[in-house]
């Protein structure tokens, strides 16, 4: 696995910093003080944080060998071996399983009694294979008779086994090349072939129930576009963006590359296609984002936000632990393979590949390129605590699960901490992660590679994830929007320092218990995080098919009995000197200037939602998306490059491909929404011709036929021939001034909104992508309700959030309108 530190033994390497305080007296979260005697309990469970050289010792003198050994450590090491193995051989397993799906396991047994009884009754199943071995196998082996016949009959059983597993697994994969059904909606008649494919689909899918990595042998690779499909694709998308003048010299550029450098370029990336599983992914992650030298806080990271309109617990610590547990119960889920992959219309499966780096992992910063290390397993998390960090284990003594109680008494030890205070710098240390990137590495590598400092950066490095218990309120009133805006900035970026940017996830939790999370972009994209929230939200929340271990007392706190002999939380120390603290504070000022600049604005649309879109006869998507275009252009006066961000999971390793809302048909709608000349019904129509070739586009995009992700790739292919290319300049150096993005929801069976239409997140959000642009996410939450989040800088004179949340709602209001003044 990339990125990986393994020991010995082929576990990650843990450093233990010795010496490090525990927390002693505190308050547990029911109310019982823990005592000086059993902190020193917690002190010799502790133990299990020290080097294994400990657990027993020797020396030879003249009276013999002296042998020492402490039980308690022999039986801590035994256990973590014994996970350990666990886990290798489940990993192994699942690895077989999945690489014989749509065949089951358990179908090997029974081919082999089914062969050996057909061939014990005097009949070869297996076509002249079982003599075959039986010929040869003497040479081999040297047994009875009955003893070689056995065993070539298992033999030959077997080999036909898999043979007719391999079989079947390329199958699917050839029938998941077809890509004639994504344009055969429900609402038409499918053609033959169609029918054909899905009842064979449905057919081998249906054999056995798949793992989460179940179909990645099945998956084929993302196709190669023609540079000549690719370029006329873009020529007719920026048609509505250029005067006649600039079109026409625009198609000039673009037929010289086409065929002049295109097709060279064309060459390599057809055969990096071929040696590769995925032309786009690995140059998309290192040039996209790990090669960028700028902060990734509000600049890369993202957020998501609380079920808003319901709270189970007000009490931060319990809270704290449930989601913690489900979070932990999520992870759990990913190693065993235990959740089902997602599918399109219920059969076509998406790649989950991305999912293997959601915990245990962290971005490292490089002089001109970071990357992702991800570590194969972590018992513990970090916690982030008024400017201090803690080390707190996830995992009892005999590396069990700890329960809900047991954490909520945890995260209670550290809220109630007053005995430890920070230290020098260590308030602002996760400013380093903020800001600048190659002064972050220089920071790494001068000050946090040897000692105290490295020992606790690892700590927080190979933690599970982290968690910020943060000293403020983090609130929702429908009537008052700057108290969502504010929760949404605080998600986004916190203070600049309370947060570890770097790490997968920080999981933050307000002082009234409400919960967000901010997320690095890098190793995955923003579908991972939602189907992960909204498993922990179905679990805190619903508690149904998740654990019996959640949910709240009437008072708030979780159920259950705390675990007293758990082990404390431990709190992190570092030792920062004065050029360190230099360092520190150059990036906190740095993130304080990306953060005063950020426009955030939270609109919560419940006027009408998919319900309405529906009654449209339109995609949903579409329906926003056409709605953004016309808020646009009354915001700015003009159409605008549009960016919104599609899929390419229906392929291996695929992640993402860009959508280009600003069309001809489009921008037609658009004028004749606002030149007050065009009729209802003719408003119609363009508006449904604006929709429908957008979703033909979006659907082209996952597909694999997008423009933007084959166009970078040629400009990678240039710059390492060290050509240049004026049409990939020009394209690739064109902002989207207008960043679109659906937050997907629905991707579990787990939130019925029927039965809990408040159990739904607000949704995320990101920063601007252009210094005079702006950001949309958006979320459909159920029939009635959509969240908008739009981003932009306070510095730029073009942009302001607020008006463009305004005519946002503007336009949602107008098509309402039209479509009801028009009588459709």
């Amino acid at each position: 696995m990339a990125g990986e530190e393994r020991g010995a033994d082929g576990r990650p390497t843990e450093t233990v910093d010795r010496g490090r305080p525990v927390i002693g007296a505190q308050r547990t979260d029911r109310g019982r003080l823990v005592n000086g005697a059993e902190a020193g309990q917690h002190r010799v469970a502790a133990m299990a944080e020290a080097h294994s050289a400990v657990a027993f010792s020797f020396s030879v003198s003249h009276e013999g060998v002296d042998l020492n050994y402490d039980h308690e450590m022999l039986g801590v090491v035994l256990m973590s071996g014994v996970r350990s193995w666990r886990r290798r051989i489940h990993r192994f397993f699942n690895g077989f399983r999945n690489g014989i799906y749509p065949v089951p396991l358990s179908s090997l047994g029974l081919t082999v009694a089914t062969v050996g009884a057909m061939y014990y009754a005097g009949y070869d199943g297996t076509g002249g294979l079982t003599d075959f071995f039986m010929r040869h196998a003497p040479r081999l082996v040297s047994a009875e008779e009955h003893v070689l016949k056995a065993v070539s009959v298992t033999a030959a059983s077997t080999t036909i086994w898999l043979s007719v597993a391999l079989a079947l697994k390329y199958t699917l994969r050839l029938l998941f090349m077809y890509r004639g059904w994504m344009y055969e909606t429900r609402t038409r008649k499918m053609s033959l072939k169609t029918k054909i494919w899905y009842v064979l689909v449905k057919i081998l899918t249906s054999i056995s129930r798949p793992q989460l990595y179940s179909f990645q042998g099945c998956l084929p690779s993302l196709p190669l576009p023609s540079v000549e499909d690719t370029t006329k694709r873009y020529l007719r998308s920026v048609r509505p963006l250029l005067d006649d003048a600039e079109y026409e010299r625009m198609v000039k550029l673009t037929e010289e590359f086409r065929t002049s450098l295109g097709p060279r370029l064309q060459r390599y990336l057809w055969l990096k296609s071929w040696w590769t599983t995925n032309y786009v992914s690995d140059w998309w992650e290192e040039y996209v984002y790990l090669r960028g030298r700028s902060g990734i806080m509000v600049n890369s990271n993202f957020y998501g936000i609380d079920a808003i309109l319901m709270q189970p617990s007000t009490i931060q610590a319990a809270r704290a632990a449930n989601i913690t547990h489900a979070t932990m119960l999520f992870r759990r889920a990913i190693d065993r393979q235990e959740i089902e992959p997602i599918t399109v219309q219920g059969m076509v499966p998406l790649c989950s590949w991305q999912y293997e780096r959601t915990f245990n992992t962290t971005r490292v910063p490089g002089i001109e390129t970071d990357r992702i290390v991800h570590y194969s397993d972590s018992t513990h998390i970090v916690v982030i605590h008024n400017g201090k960090y803690y080390k707190m284990q996830v995992y009892d003594i005999k590396k069990r699960l700890m329960s809900p109680a047991t954490l909520e008494m945890q995260f209670q030890r550290i809220l109630d901490d007053d005995e430890t205070t920070p230290d020098k710098g260590e308030e602002q240390l996760g400013a380093l992660t903020a800001a600048d990137r190659s002064h972050w590495y220089l920071t790494r590598r001068d000050f946090f590679s040897r000692g105290t400092n490295r020992a606790s950066l690892l700590a927080i490095e190979k933690a599970a994830f982290i968690v910020c218990l943060d000293d403020v309120d983090l609130e929702f009133d429908k009537n008052d929007h700057t108290k969502l805006d504010e929760f949404g900035r605080w998600c986004l970026h916190g203070n600049g320092c309370n947060r570890w940017y770097d790490k997968s996830l920080n999981l933050i939790v307000g002082r009234n218990g409400r919960i967000g999370f901010n997320g690095e972009h890098s190793w995955a994209d923003a579908p991972i995080m939602s189907h992960y929230w909204e498993y922990v939200l179905a679990a805190d929340v619903i508690r149904e098919g998740i654990g019996a271990r959640m949910g709240y007392t009437e008072s708030g706190h979780t159920i259950g009995e705390a675990d007293p002999d758990a082990i404390p939380p431990v709190k992190l120390r570092w030792d920062l000197k004065r050029k360190c603290l230099d360092a520190i504070d150059r990036s906190y000022r740095e993130a304080q200037l990306t953060l005063d600049d950020v426009d955030l604005r939270l609109l919560m649309h419940d006027a009408f939602g998919k319900g309405f879109m529906k009654k449209c006869k339109v995609s949903p998507d579409a329906f926003i998306q056409m709605a953004l275009q016309l808020a646009y252009y009354r915001d700015s006066g003009r159409f605008r490059l549009t960016y919104e961000a599609s899929m390419t999971r229906l392929f291996r390793e695929g992640r993402t491909e860009t959508v280009r809302p600003c069309t001809i048909e489009s921008s037609a709608w658009v004028k004749a929404m606002t030149s007050g000349k065009v009729d209802r019904a003719e408003q119609i129509r363009l508006f449904r011709a604006a929709c429908d070739f957008h979703q033909r586009g979006y659907q082209d995009a996952m597909m694999g036929k997008g423009i933007d992700r084959h166009l970078f790739c040629l400009y990678v292919v240039s710059k390492y021939l060290e050509v240049d290319s004026p049409f990939l300049k020009e394209v690739l150096s064109e902002p989207w001034r207008l960043s679109t993005s659906q937050t997907p929801h629905g991707q579990t069976n787990l939130l019925d909104l029927k039965k809990h239409p408040g159990c739904v997140s607000a949704g995320g959000g990101f920063g601007p992508v252009a210094d005079d642009g702006y950001g949309v996410s958006y979320i459909i939450a159920g029939e009635d309700i959509v969240f908008f989040h739009v981003s932009s800088k306070k510095s730029s004179a073009d942009t302001d959030s607020n008006r463009l949340a305004g005519q946002i709602q503007r336009a949602l209001a107008d098509i309402r309108t039209m479509f009801e003044q028009g009588g459709q």
